[in-house]
């Protein structure tokens, strides 16, 4: 009987060392949730390695913080329920700060601007917002760029909405020429411009100025606050600035 208690006893020993283990494991890293298809942001490269901006500055982050970063795709509409439950610690690829997003997380400071523009082929007779009237839309679902369409007049003009699991379908649709244009952030379709100019054209209209922040669940101030303590010594030691100029060739982090 001895042998058996002392042998549960060590099975318990073990069971307790693993979980602690694991816990500490898990606490030196961070598991960012990003769209993997959301370029200059963070999307995969030739080498199908995950990249972009919002990557580096992620990575200089961790760094600042003591901590390993793991990059976990997911399902950009479902973003908010993969930091409530726990499998990711933060969002953070091209995540707009929006008063509908605070009620559900917490942001830092904004480190970025955007804008959602409009976009279509550059053929196309659509030169302003007012040109959109008759037309079908499309765009990334559970978007910023929903909201920005949504809260604009040429809304309730527009002939239908077609929603788009990621940017990436959503141009590609208008290529195919199944929209006549495509709802999306300036700064990805910005990227898509230096390599596609020929391609598309960007109206001047824009539908709505936003900013990027980073998201963190609610109740995790600590985490938050040693996040923005990182973000603020890589803004103030110019690590952010040349991390922008890599991806966008000038500096555009909000001081």
């Amino acid at each position: 009987m001895k042998r058996f208690t002392g042998f549960i006893a060590l099975l318990s020993l073990l069971f307790l060392f693993t979980a602690c283990s694991g816990s500490s494991a898990k606490d030196d890293t961070l598991i960012v949730g990003i769209d993997d298809k959301f370029a200059p942001m963070g999307f995969r490269d030739e080498n199908n390695e995950i990249v972009g901006f919002d990557i580096d500055l992620a990575r200089a982050a961790a760094k600042k913080m003591g901590k390993k970063v793991k990059f976990q795709p997911i399902d950009w509409s479902t973003k908010e329920s993969e930091l409530n439950s726990g499998r990711i610690d933060l969002i953070w690829n091209g995540y707009t700060i929006t008063e509908e997003r605070k009620k559900k997380v917490l942001f830092t400071k904004p480190y970025l601007k955007n804008a959602q523009v409009v976009v279509t082929l550059k053929d196309s007779p659509i030169d302003s917002l007012d040109d959109l009237a008759g037309k079908t839309v499309g765009l990334q679902s559970m978007s910023s760029a929903a909201d920005a369409l949504k809260a604009d007049p040429i809304a309730n003009k527009v002939k239908s909405v077609t929603e788009y699991a990621d940017n990436v379908l959503a141009l590609a649709d208008l290529k195919n020429r199944r929209v006549d244009a495509v709802v999306i952030d300036e700064v990805v379709i910005d990227y898509y411009m230096t390599k596609e100019k020929d391609q598309y054209k960007v109206l001047k209209e824009t539908l709505a100025p936003e900013e990027y922040g980073v998201g963190v669940k609610k109740g995790n101030e600590k985490l938050l606050e040693e996040l923005q303590k990182a973000m603020d010594e890589l803004i103030a030691d110019g690590t952010a600035a040349e991390i922008s100029v890599k991806w966008f060739g000038e500096d555009k982090i909000l001081k």
